[in-house]
């Protein structure tokens, strides 16, 4: 008889799902034995306000126009693996549409037992004196605060059941620094922040939570870069090499399942030394 997954029984809930890093931990949740909300601010066939969604987002935007949106598909995906899925719309920057979510998925499935804090933004590049205020907002607004809306919608019912499991996406920028990003590392080190601060309230009620710092990671968006970039990027990783999505998701599925269930408060770099000092 083959062993029971690792998560079998457990429902997880993933923002910025639709690609990415996203899609790639709600696949190996959905592996590893879960039933998967599949969160997003994109889902394919919503009519979205092509102004508003540049402003919020250009790399949203960008994927948006090119079909790489794949919300529905990763949720089809999932279902073939003999669990539950379901694909949902929602913007981690507005906590009423969050709390309807999971109202919603507590009414079907009982309660959300996993949230994987994922989505983000990273396109506001400027040095200094160029950064435009708003942008600064927004990259808090969605990075930090978004995981903060989604957690506290999620808390209540851990704490109900004595049983949860968050993890925060952050970056190794938020040990690092990131040249010409000061919103993007700031909230990615505030993520940080946020992990140890709701590690120490969660101990009491079994909610563990922690953060994961991929690094140069293959994904849709690190493709975008021209070969130039790429060499550069590729050359001050230690390891001489992008990680894979495969390997990060790995990661979360490790924090979130049994075997860390003593692990809180905790940052765990997927960086290929990307966070160590490369000459």
């Amino acid at each position: 008889m083959a062993s029971q997954k690792p998560l079998t029984g457990k429902v997880a809930l993933v923002t910025g799902a639709s690609r990415g890093l996203g899609a790639g931990i709600a696949l190996a949740l959905g592996d590893a034995g879960a039933d998967v909300a599949v969160t997003d601010l994109l889902v394919e066939g919503a009519q979205e306000d092509p102004l508003s969604l540049v402003s919020y987002s250009i790399l949203a935007a960008h994927f948006a126009r090119s079909g790489g949106v794949h919300t529905l598909e990763v949720c089809k995906k999932i279902e073939e693996m003999g669990v539950q899925s379901r694909a949902c719309k929602m913007d981690v920057t507005c906590p009423d549409e969050i709390c309807q979510v999971v109202a919603d998925i507590e009414a079907q499935w009982g309660g959300i037992d996993i949230l994987v804090n994922n989505a983000g933004v990273m396109d506001n590049f400027a040095l200094l004196e160029k950064q435009n205020p708003d942008m600064w907002e927004r990259d808090l607004k969605v990075n930090l605060s978004g995981a903060f809306n989604c957690i506290r919608a999620v808390w209540p019912g851990m704490k109900k059941k004595k049983w949860g499991r968050i993890v925060n996406i952050s970056s190794f920028v938020a040990q690092t620094g990131a040249l010409a990003q000061p919103g993007y590392g700031a909230s990615k080190a505030g993520l940080l922040g946020l992990s140890r601060s709701l590690a120490l309230e969660g101990a009491r009620h079994n909610i563990t939570v922690n953060a994961v710092l991929p690094g140069f990671i293959d994904t849709e968006a690190v493709r975008l870069q021209d070969r130039k970039t790429m060499e550069r990027i590729t050359d001050r990783i230690a390891m001489k090499r992008l990680g894979q999505v495969g390997e990060v998701a790995a990661a979360v599925v490790f924090l979130a399942g049994p075997e860390a269930s003593y692990i809180t408060g905790a940052a765990l770099p997927v960086a290929g030394g990307a966070d160590l000092f490369v000459f």
